[in-house]
């Protein structure tokens, strides 16, 4: 499995993504985005980031991300993800999740990384557990999902939990 950044030209999938509600799922907002729109989220304020996840064969199957809590000088990130139906349930998102803390450790000056998901969402409390991530509490009536206020989880890991990179290795010339 590999993450890389996300292209202009990966915006149509994205937007096809975004517009699906089986690739949404139970517990992702409702969207229907235009391809402009997609361009938009893309040259955003915000400083999201967002990194297209490959199977070794190049295939595409989903996207994760990370922004600044509230404002990037207080060094807080969060993290999202979401996978192509098919491929849930098989370890890559716990692997996208992974590589996605080292790389957040090793290049960012942030003390901890955290992540909201629906107290229902059993399968993503299982990625962020596995990756590290301790539950902290609940966030009650913390967003609007398909017509109803929701409660959700919130997860973070902390530097000094996170200790050395899971996945990240060090570089042929560092060996």
């Amino acid at each position: 499995m590999n993450l890389r950044a996300m292209e202009k030209e990966d915006l149509p999938l994205l937007a096809e993504w975004l517009n699906s509600l089986e690739f949404q799922g139970e517990y992702f907002s409702l969207l229907q985005i235009s391809r402009f729109e997609a361009e938009k989220m893309f040259e955003n304020p915000f400083e999201l980031k967002r990194f297209i996840i490959e199977k070794k064969d190049g295939s595409k199957i989903g996207f994760i991300a990370h922004f600044y809590v509230l404002h990037p000088a207080r060094r807080q990130l969060e993290m999202g993800y979401a996978l192509v139906p098919n491929e849930r349930g098989k370890g890559y998102c716990t692997e996208a999740a992974k590589i996605m803390v080292d790389y957040l450790f090793l290049s960012k000056d942030t003390m901890r990384i955290q992540a909201t998901t629906d107290v229902r969402n059993v399968a993503s409390q299982k990625v962020l557990e596995r990756a590290g991530f301790k539950k902290e509490g609940i966030i009650r009536k913390s967003f609007f999902l398909r017509g109803e206020l929701r409660d959700g989880y919130l997860y973070s890991i902390l530097r000094e939990e996170w200790k050395e990179p899971k996945i990240l290795t060090k570089t042929a010339s560092q060996k």
